[in-house]
């Protein structure tokens, strides 16, 4: 049976990027959409592991011959107590568009200095494995909070998310530079080498 990755993900915009990190593993890689898996998955971890590992269990229910991925990830700002954090998908609103969220995190932030700004992405991505084994990886990203919405190339938090050593925010950087830099990028090169490191490369 040919072994596939599975991403507890509707989000094409993460498919995206996780298509093109996850390529080289010579896997199919796909979304539970596109397996026409529907599953109301209630997140309530107290920690972007534990989010994550709810994620991929609950999905691994489904297709118990697969690798199962999830991801929890959030921006965590410092002056806000870290806030949104785990809860960031669900700020302000599971349904309020990103450009409200972005803008009433600018309020909130109306005043503050720059050194008070300082803000990380976090995404943890943890899979289950056949064999039943749990696995997760970690990632961050250190920036600050920008003073206006910049850039059209990201999605969620990345247009106020401002990366000084680039003097941009992350939707303003190409998908390349993105992946390399980005919390999600880190977090799933390091899940990658525990893939290669338990299965070994699929060659064709």
């Amino acid at each position: 049976m040919e072994r596939r990755i599975v991403f507890a993900t509707g989000n094409q915009n993460k498919m995206k990027e996780i298509r093109m990190i996850l390529e080289d593993l010579g896997m199919p890689i796909y979304s539970m959409k596109e397996l026409g898996i529907e599953e109301d998955i209630v997140e309530d971890g107290e920690t972007f592991e534990a989010n994550a590992e709810i994620k991929a269990r609950a999905i691994a229910k489904h297709l118990p011959n697969d690798i199962i991925l999830a991801d929890d990830s959030g921006l965590e700002i410092d002056y806000l107590d870290k806030a949104p954090g785990v809860y960031s998908a669900r700020f302000a609103g599971e349904d309020t568009s990103y450009d409200i969220k972005n803008n009433l995190l600018l309020d909130k932030l109306k005043g503050v200095p720059d050194e008070k700004r300082t803000a990380r992405f976090v995404c943890v991505i943890c899979a289950v494995f056949p064999d039943g084994a749990v696995e997760s990886a970690r990632g961050t990203i250190e920036g600050r909070i920008a003073h206006e919405i910049m850039g059209e190339n990201g999605f969620g938090y990345d247009p106020i998310f401002y990366y000084p050593e680039c003097q941009c925010t992350t939707a303003q950087m190409d998908p390349e530079m993105k992946n390399e830099l980005s919390h999600r990028g880190k977090a799933l090169r390091k899940m990658r080498e525990m893939i290669e490191k338990k299965y070994g490369k699929v060659t064709e």
